[in-house]
């Protein structure tokens, strides 16, 4: 399941996040990489773990752990810490597949990477091509959004960020091991959910209500991993 999440970070927030990432410490990409992704990555990264890349990743793990949109389509159970990336002058990061196992920098715990969330931070008209192009079954389909605004999509997904022609794509991407492992029970989980919700809103809380919303909690229990 694909999904666009508005509003993650406000216009304030992202005005100090580039702000602070025009000072930032940039590396090469392929430093977060295995010998495969190296091989079709060319951008830059804020060096993991460094101060400002912590200090960022925290106000994004805080905004997303406060958005109900957010963790009805992921239900988290663990989130990575957030990378900041930027891509111009060519820079693009070919066809790849995200790593099934990430281990956070300085420990050993290790993450498994079931949602891949991309935080754009430039507006889509400060720069060209970079586009997200995420495959499934059902094709190619390009994202380009708002500064604030993120995408989440399954990190089994081939995937690809087209080069940018013009100007400067900064983003934040992250991974979050899912509460429920498999993305078409998470679909269906966020389906079920959202419509509750609906009908909450139009007709308030009934028998009809409880029992619908039991459901969903039994279906929860039933697939969660925690």
């Amino acid at each position: 399941m694909m999904l666009h999440v508005p509003g993650v970070l406000t216009p304030e927030q992202v005005k100090y996040f580039r702000e602070r990432m025009a000072q930032g410490d940039w590396v090469d990409g392929r430093a977060s990489v295995g010998s495969q992704g190296a091989q079709v990555k060319r951008n830059r990264q804020l060096a993991e773990g460094s101060p400002l890349a912590l200090e960022l990743g925290d106000i994004i793990m805080r905004a997303l752990g406060n958005n109900p949109l957010f963790f009805s389509a992921v239900l988290p159970l663990r989130i990575l810490p957030p990378y900041f990336n930027s891509y111009a002058g060519g820079e693009h990061y070919g066809l790849h597949i995200d790593g099934a196992i990430r281990v956070p920098s300085g420990t050993l715990d290790k993450l498994r990477s079931d949602v891949s969330t991309t935080v754009f931070l430039s507006e889509p008209d400060e720069y060209e091509g970079g586009e997200l192009v995420v495959m499934d079954t059902y094709g190619a389909h390009e994202v380009k959004l708002p500064a604030g605004d993120a995408i989440v999509y399954p990190s089994s997904s081939v995937h690809r960020v087209m080069p940018v022609t013009a100007g400067e794509r900064i983003a934040s991407f992250l991974w979050t091991q899912s509460m429920v492992r498999d993305d078409w029970q998470r679909s269906m989980l966020f389906d079920l959910d959202q419509n509750i919700q609906k009908l909450r809103a139009a007709h308030g809380d009934n028998e009809t209500m409880v029992g619908l919303a039991g459901h969903y909690h039994n279906l929860l229990r039933m697939w969660a991993d925690t």
